[in-house]
């Protein structure tokens, strides 16, 4: 499948999600651990990207945090390059250590903040690093030893965290570690990292229930949140699209370049905005799409109403032809 874009802007709360490639370790031992986590607290710093929970396995890692002033894609470009780099002369093999892109789920903070601390933060705990809450309280390699005052980093916002638990630190931090104990019989808890309306839903037996009573949500494979806050989200993500790359074709213009296109095709307008299925009418629009989305900024919106197709028709053309990156 085709990968979707980001979805980012300074102050966005982000679940990322890092994985080895060929499900292969991304750290062998401490010194690699100790590495990982350097660059992450130096850049962190250096970006002023926020970081507030986070976990680091055996071949794949989680990270919560707000993106910084210059977006997410900086802080992990550097994170991830610099420390392949390293982890490669380390190890003396070459080629690539992640797997693809790294996921990254844009959060409603206000549902889902503390829950997903807990989630990562027990991530060491469910796969069997440490056996118990005594030892995870001390474990290195996560950031629930640093909530729990057992390590202490600049680059970790643990005030803020605890903040959401308590006024004082020691309530807070009491409130924390019970909250985090709570999840322990919760599981791996899909609901927080599966897929668009399952997840956003709480999983598949509430959206059952909601199409038994005939209730429609919007959702998103990059959001975890209602479908208002969904719907938010891609809203702000087209402004932001339309307002660093607009458009200064008008809309005589797309009607020509549309009109043009279609008669060296030999395919009738009607016929494209009819919702036609021929190859050459299929052919044609997937290429206009491309042309005018990708190549003249023209807005998703915007191209739909000459397509005579909806919004979510034109996004899943540009999916499938990969025009989305």
């Amino acid at each position: 499948m085709p990968r979707q874009a980001r979805l980012d802007s300074p102050g966005t709360l982000h679940h990322v999600i890092i994985r080895g490639i060929e499900k292969k370790p991304i750290v062998k031992d401490d010194s690699d651990r100790a590495d990982f986590v350097e660059r992450m607290a130096k850049i962190a710093i250096e970006s002023k990207t926020p970081v507030y929970a986070w976990a680091l396995m055996t071949n794949h890692a989680h990270i919560l945090l707000r993106s910084g002033p210059k977006g997410l894609s900086g802080f992990m470009r550097r994170l991830l390059t610099s420390y392949a780099g390293s982890f490669n002369r380390r190890h003396k093999r070459h080629g690539h250590l992640f797997q693809n892109r790294y996921k990254s789920i844009i959060c409603d903070e206000d549902s889902y903040f503390t829950e997903l601390v807990r989630y990562i933060h027990l991530n060491p705990l469910r796969a069997g690093l440490v056996k118990d809450m005594v030892a995870l309280d001390k474990y290195r390699w996560s950031g629930h030893s640093g909530l729990m005052g057992s390590r202490k980093g600049d680059w970790h916002h643990v005030d803020e965290v605890l903040a959401w638990f308590g006024k004082s630190v020691g309530s807070a931090r009491r409130a924390y570690r019970n909250y985090v104990e709570e999840g322990v019989s919760m599981g791996r808890r899909p609901d927080l990292v599966g897929g668009g309306l399952i997840r956003s839903q709480g999983g598949w037996s509430n959206v059952i229930a909601m199409r038994k009573i005939k209730v429609r949500e919007l959702a998103d494979e990059r959001i975890l949140g209602s479908g208002d806050f969904v719907e938010r989200i891609i809203e702000e993500a087209e402004q932001n699209f339309k307002r660093s790359f607009k458009s200064n074709l008008s809309f005589t213009e797309i009607e020509t370049l549309i009109l043009k296109r279609c008669k060296a095709s030999g395919v009738h307008i009607d016929e494209l905005r009819s919702g036609g299925r021929r190859k050459d009418v299929s052919t044609i629009r997937s290429k206009l799409t491309i042309d005018l989305v990708q190549r003249r900024g023209v807005s998703l919106s915007e191209t739909a109403r000459h397509m005579g197709v909806s919004t979510s028709a034109i996004g899943n053309l540009l999916k499938r032809q990969g025009g989305v990156s």
